[in-house]
């Protein structure tokens, strides 16, 4: 395949998932007083396991951490999940506003988007028993997609932050499971390939802040977990390409530890999310074999 073409299938499925009208969800909830500080919760359509009440999944949009790209973009895979048969609920999060040098919005706000993540998390059991009171809390399973990605495979890994860290957890994060789709996984590789026009770099406050920052915020610093986790990988993505997954699941096996990497085959970046897609079925059978 030549690299227009690439590229074009790559613009095509990018159009696919952004261009589809957002799903509403059942409720919303705030765990903070910023207007981004919110959870939307989807309540299951379907019996999608052995029976019981239905697992969590926590979803974490992508968007490269920059403000243009909000939850709403991931609305129809959060609704997806819910006619699969699992609870959902879609967490917001503070994001980057201003303009970086080019004139797109700076990746990310340090140390904001972490402060929400994390709290968003530590929120989720109390939020689901008031607004999924057909969902088992302890069956959480944390997904997300590119830049969402990297902030699911953070927020099962906060229990080995520096002791300074004001993120840091004294034991496990009590999930079932981590699904990263094709998620910024290794900062170092990313930024080396120049991902997302440099947002690792940018989320940690560019040049200053990148190597100060990075065993506070690099996942691939942060091993093991001890948390089952699976990487889900267009080996076809241009957006996030395969070798950052693959650092990633490098730094796993070095810790000791087993990630899962599933590469699929013509597979861009943005079928993981879309549910027109073959893909995303994919997904959702990963995020069942933890969950259930």
């Amino acid at each position: 395949m030549t690299d227009d073409v690439a590229a074009a299938r790559a613009a095509a499925e990018e159009e696919s998932v952004l261009s589809r009208p957002p799903v509403d969800p059942d409720a919303t909830a705030a765990y903070g007083d910023d207007p981004d500080q919110l959870i939307d919760f989807y309540v299951p359509r379907a019996t999608g396991g052995p029976g019981g009440p239905a697992p969590v999944v926590a979803v974490l949009h992508g968007g490269a951490w920059r403000a243009p790209y909000d939850r709403r973009h991931i609305s129809p895979f959060a609704g997806f999940l819910a006619r699969r048969g699992f609870a959902v609920a879609s967490i917001e999060y503070r994001r980057g506003a201003g303009e970086a040098g080019g004139g797109d919005p700076v990746a990310g706000r340090w140390p904001d988007t972490f402060d929400d993540v994390a709290a968003a998390l530590d929120a989720l059991p109390e939020l689901v028993r008031q607004h999924l009171p057909q969902a088992d809390p302890r069956r959480t399973v944390v997904t997300g997609h590119s830049a969402g990605g990297h902030l699911a495979l953070w927020s099962a890994a906060r229990h080995l932050l520096p002791a300074d860290a004001p993120w840091r957890t004294d034991r496990p994060a009590p999930l079932r499971g981590v699904v990263a789709l094709a998620p910024i996984a290794d900062f170092a590789v990313a930024d080396k390939l120049g991902v997302c026009e440099g947002a690792a770099r940018q989320l940690l406050g560019g040049d200053d802040g990148f190597a100060e920052r990075r065993p506070y915020a690099d996942p691939a610093l942060l091993l093991p977990t001890g948390i089952a986790t699976t990487l889900v990988q267009g080996r076809a993505d241009l957006d996030v390409p395969l070798p950052v997954a693959e650092a990633y699941t490098d730094a796993a096996a070095k810790a000791g530890e087993v990630v899962g990497l599933t590469l699929l085959e013509d597979v861009g970046h943005f079928p993981l999310i879309d549910p027109a897609a073959d893909a995303c079925a994919v997904v959702a059978e990963e995020i069942a074999q933890l969950a259930w």
